[in-house]
């Protein structure tokens, strides 16, 4: 099954005002979302390293909603029970320490392997006082961006973000 996104008022008003700030990356992504074009179209055509995460991003700040799915029958509306598509995990309430330094250990090395310590070492000292999955949870974006702006990291992104979100 491909998700289908589209424009909210908001993602139409942005297209027109830029009043969101969007960086052009983002906003280029946002004009192509059409209600029609699942994901994996988008993909094809934006050539983008972190399309699920911008769109992740777009979703949870209200710019584009899930409008169906696609799939062998044609397109679909979506069901009103499927959850919108965010960037973490729920997991059970309270901080598991395992969990935590798993997701903080991760983070410090594949920094160190693709970026590293010189210029992120902020960075680095802000993921090593992180004290709850929150904390590292907002660290996230800017991990994120400091792994995409490697040539190794860049192509490696998609599957890092991937294997972090299974623990963050």
């Amino acid at each position: 099954m491909a998700v289908i996104f589209a424009k909210t008022r908001k993602g139409h008003a942005e297209i027109e005002t830029r009043a969101g700030g969007l960086n052009p990356r983002v906003r280029r992504v946002l004009i192509f979302v059409d209600g029609k074009r699942p994901v994996e179209e988008l993909r094809g055509m934006l050539q983008s390293d972190d399309l699920q995460h911008t769109l992740g991003m777009l979703e949870e700040e209200g710019f584009i909603e899930m409008t169906g799915v696609a799939g062998p029958a044609g397109a679909q509306p979506v069901d009103a029970a499927l959850p919108p598509l965010v960037a973490f995990r729920l997991h059970p309430p309270g901080d598991d320490p395992v969990r935590l330094q798993q997701a903080r250990n991760f983070m410090l090395n594949t920094l160190n392997a693709f970026v590293g310590a010189l210029g992120t070492s902020s960075l680095q000292d802000r993921i090593e006082a992180a004290r709850n999955q929150a904390d590292l949870r907002s660290l996230f974006d800017e991990w994120y961006h400091a792994i995409v702006s490697s040539r190794n990291g860049r192509r490696e992104a998609e599957h890092l973000r991937g294997k972090l979100l299974e623990v963050i």
